[in-house]
């Protein structure tokens, strides 16, 4: 046995001799200490100042840069080379390096109207940023946004999903109710209820579909592939944790799914060692009577249909856009969710308005635009908003949506409510008593004799804002 002092050798640190003074002094002109000398503390008549300018930065103002700050236009940055934070007499200069893809696109977080104060909620996320969930073998994908990035959008969350022809949303069911509007493409879905009635249906672009907490369903992208947009009544509601099929026979074990099923055990012997999620199937059958299963129960009844044919319905022309609603009014099994898909005209402009009920999720799904959200009782800030954004405007707060672009803005708004309402500034100022409108808002008379007593929905471009 050798002496313990030996067997310790080899976890001893290894010696070396001790450095001189001279190799002390080459040392520390070579790697200068990690920290500096108390000399440097405040004042000293010593201390540097750099000799590299930061004025003189070059830069080319857009128009509506001069105008005064409260007339607020959108500073449109697209083809400028270096944008600047400016608005009238109000900010400065920016030198730095910077994203400035990012400012450009987002004008009016870098030179915020001059009616901004303070700081509300976050109320944009781009689905962009989120983390894509990526499908088996190209059959799709899904990203989401909740309250993990949008800590203040607490009653509504999204997913925004693609399936490739033929691939499959797996089986599965959730705590939360699930709203979806079809964003292009077409798929079948299939449900089961608890009373053993059971549905099925093909959805186009436009078109709505509805599931019910804890009603399993299905979800198969026909030959054109498929993308939706789903909407769920929890802020907190998670994509990942939904009760899928395969892991319901995965965590179960085999003797009890014999029992259950009255089939052998070797019948579960190539069940899925994982989830499925989103994974490729056979072709749907173009008959869709060929999947009508049916129960004892029969198929659900039309009234309580789970899928609203929302594309076939016409849109509500007015001067700026359009407007169509669909709401447990007429898609009764959706007793908690109401939506309007809003269309506006370049320039044009979703008027001002709060929803006195509801907490508004809305969706981007083509073109750009701006709101400025308003919470009492002096703050606002202006967000830039482009297709894939997710925007959120809580109960009360008001809002507008302006078509900061050249094609049409179409964007989507989801409430909590069993009937879609909002309160237009234009309507509640146009339907006061005039003389209770002059004393308190100085508007001149030339104002009050236009003002309007029904709602716009959408008002149009072009009026003159006396922005140079």
């Amino acid at each position: 046995m050798k002496p313990i002092f030996l067997s310790l050798l080899p976890f001893l640190p290894t010696l070396h001799a001790a450095p001189t003074q001279n190799q002390n002094l080459a040392r520390a002109d070579a790697d200068p200490p990690l920290r500096g000398s108390p000399d440097l503390l405040g004042y000293s008549s010593d201390n540097k100042l750099t000799e590299h300018t930061t004025e003189g930065v070059k830069y080319k103002l857009v128009p509506g840069q001069k105008e005064d700050p409260l007339i607020g236009s959108y500073l449109d940055f697209e083809d400028v080379e270096n944008p600047q934070p400016i608005r009238g007499d109000m900010g400065g200069t920016d030198s730095t390096q910077r994203q400035v893809d990012y400012d450009r696109s987002h004008s009016d977080k870098f030179a915020p109207p001059g009616t901004d104060k303070g700081q509300t909620i976050n109320a944009q996320w781009p689905m962009g940023l989120s983390r894509n969930r990526l499908g088996k073998d190209g059959a799709g994908w899904a990203r989401q946004e909740n309250t993990q990035v949008m800590p203040d959008a607490t009653k509504m969350a999204g997913v925004d999903m693609r399936l490739a022809a033929g691939a499959y949303r797996e089986l599965h069911w959730h705590v939360a109710s699930e709203w979806s509007l079809v964003l292009n493409g077409s798929c079948r879905i299939q449900a089961v209820n608890e009373d053993g009635q059971t549905f099925v249906d093909d959805v186009t672009e436009g078109d709505v579909w509805f599931f019910p907490p804890g009603v399993p369903h299905s979800i198969q992208a026909l030959d054109a592939g498929v993308e939706f947009l789903l909407v769920f009544d929890d802020g907190s509601f998670s994509e990942d944790n939904t009760f899928l099929a395969s892991e319901v026979f995965m965590r179960n074990p085999k003797s009890v799914l014999s029992k259950n099923f009255d089939l052998p055990i070797s019948s579960f012997n190539d069940i899925p060692e994982d989830e499925l999620y989103i994974f490729p199937g056979t072709r749907a059958p173009d008959n869709i009577e060929e999947q009508n299963v049916t129960t004892a129960a029969g198929i659900l009844p039309r009234e309580q249909s789970y899928s609203y044919h929302f594309s076939e319905q016409p849109a509500h022309e007015v001067s700026g856009g359009s407007v169509k609603i669909v709401d447990p009014q007429t898609f009764p099994i959706a007793e908690n969710f109401a939506a309007a898909l809003v269309t506006v005209q370049p320039g044009g402009l979703r008027e001002i308005h709060w929803h006195p009920s509801s907490d508004e999720w809305t969706f981007f799904i083509r073109g750009k635009g701006r709101a400025t959200l308003f919470d009492a009782p002096s703050v606002a800030t202006t967000f830039d908003y482009e297709a894939g954004d997710v925007a959120y405007f809580p109960q009360s707060n008001s809002h507008y949506i302006e078509n900061t672009g050249d094609e049409e803005l179409v964007v989507l708004e989801v409430l909590q409510a069993d009937k879609f309402t909002d309160i237009s500034l234009g309507q509640w100022i146009g339907s006061t008593p005039k003389q209770i409108v002059a004393d308190t808002l100085k508007l001149p008379e030339s104002a009050l004799s236009k003002l309007k007593t029904e709602k716009q929905f959408v008002v149009a471009g072009g009026n003159d804002t006396e922005s140079e």
